[in-house]
Order: C-alpha cells, then structure tokens, then sequence
C-alpha cells in the first residue's frame, strides 16, 4: 500500500481514518489544517504537521519530504474570506487562476487536485479507503418515515439536487412539503439551528442531504454523524434522509444508535 498523506479537517473522519491505516500497518503522514482540525484532539506522537488553511506550498513540500504517494481530503473545512485564507505563494497562484469569484466553490477544490496531481502524487476518496462508511438504500433505523416524510424527502432531493447544481450547498430542510431553509456558506450544523426557527407547527421534518451533481467525488464528499442526529432532534425535526453511494455516515453504529434512542430516522435514497 501506497503512503498516504491525510489532508485533515475538522471532525471525527480523519480520526476514523488514521485509526483505519494503523489497523492495516499503511503508512501515512497528517497535515492538520489551522483553524479547522482540533490539535487536542490528536496525539503528539502522530507523523503530523500543522499549517494554516492557505499554505498549500508549504503542504506539498511536506508530503515531498515524507515520501506521499496518495492524498486524501478529510474532514470539515469551513470556508474562509481571502483574509482569513493568508495564502502562500502557492496558494495565491492558485486563487489568481480562477478570479476571487471562485474562492471556498468547488472549482478551487479542482484545481487544488490538479495541482496535487501535477506534482506526482494521486488524490484518492475516503470511499476508496473505507467504503463502508458510505451510505446505502434503505431504512437504518427502527422508525421508518411516514407517508408525509416520504413526501418531503422527495421534495428534497429535488431541491437539494438544484441547490447542488448551482454549486451552493449540499442540504435542505423540508417540512409538510415546505422546504424551510437551504443550505449556503455556513454548512449543515447551522442550517439545522437556523431552520429550527421557522419549524412550523406539528410533527416532521427532514434533513436531506445529497452530493452535488458536478462535485468530484474524491473530495468534500457530505457527511453526517452522531453531532448531526442530535442537531436535527434539537431542533425538533424527525428525521435525516441521504444520498446512498454518496454521503459518509460517520460512526455509523454509534449514530444508527443514538437516532433509536432519540426515536428518528435515518434512511438512503437514491438521487432521482
């Protein structure tokens, strides 16, 4: 097995990950990222490096000097204003060959894996690694959605998957056909938080998250977990719906549980 170099984010995929490359004797190297991942969160005795979301040269020389076959993107990455970015000189190249316009879109995250590739190492999904964290179809939960539920999810999708071509979010909240709020810039945990606002009288309510249709796989795929489940159940709404083969269910024994406990539901749809 090829090292691998973990690109690292917030949350607890790049934990799952590096767990993953023990159990299995891969080597690897850990770019934490500024900011985003939590450095009290991972042992001192890591191979890891820490740097600043906007000094991709100093990323790339690292990976070099350790000997990085393949990269994987991993993890949260809230999206920066350009002062919040500080590119290096590297970083700044690769915002001027798309035009502040493209900053935090998907069309960086292209160009980044380019430039990865370019200087001979290969971008790899988290799917490849650990397929299993993948979501499938069906119901993973004890309750299954009602008629009404089925009725928002597929509103959803549809929204979701016009939200994805516009290159906007990944998420919606739907309840009794309504969709309440989408998902913009400030992720899925505060979409949640801000819909609980506008939760209109009445059970249901359903989170819908898909994959953006143009989006490459290799990064930024969507994901949920336990932090997820609760979020939803805070803000009174029954249940989460996701792309299967194409969201990652993070801890999923552990996020399958709590959403039995908590008397939601989570279920895989195919996009349509």
């Amino acid at each position: 097995m090829k090292k691998l170099g973990i690109i690292a984010g917030a949350g607890t995929l790049p934990h799952c990950l590096i767990e993953a490359c023990e159990r299995m004797h891969r080597d690897f190297y850990v770019v934490g990222l500024k900011g985003q991942a939590n450095p009290k969160e991972y042992d001192k005795a890591l191979p890891m490096t820490w740097i600043r979301l906007g000094a991709v040269g100093k990323a790339f020389r690292v990976f070099k000097k350790n000997k990085v076959e393949e990269v994987v993107f991993i993890g949260a990455v809230r999206r920066p204003s350009l002062v919040g970015l500080w590119p290096d000189f590297r970083g700044f190249r690769l915002i001027t060959k798309l035009g502040l316009k493209a900053l935090g879109d998907d069309a960086l995250l292209r160009v980044i894996v380019k430039e990865v590739e370019a200087d001979g190492m290969k971008v790899v999904g988290i799917d490849e690694i650990l397929p299993h964290l993948l979501a499938k179809k069906g119901v993973y939960t004890r309750r299954v959605p009602t008629v009404q539920d089925s009725v928002d999810i597929k509103r959803g999708v549809e929204v979701a998957r016009l939200l994805g071509k516009a290159d906007v979010g990944q998420s919606v909240i739907v309840q009794q056909g309504l969709v309440l709020a989408l998902e913009g810039i400030e992720g899925t945990d505060a979409l949640i938080r801000r819909s609980s606002q506008l939760k209109r009288k009445g059970d249901g309510g359903v989170l819908v998250k898909m994959c953006k249709p143009e989006q490459d796989r290799r990064v930024d795929l969507p994901t949920i977990g336990p932090q997820t489940v609760q979020a939803v159940k805070n803000a009174g709404f029954g249940g989460i719906a996701v792309q299967a083969g194409a969201v990652l269910i993070s801890q999923s024994e552990q996020t399958v549980k709590l959403a039995d406990r908590l008397g939601m539901f989570i279920v895989g749809v195919e996009a349509k």
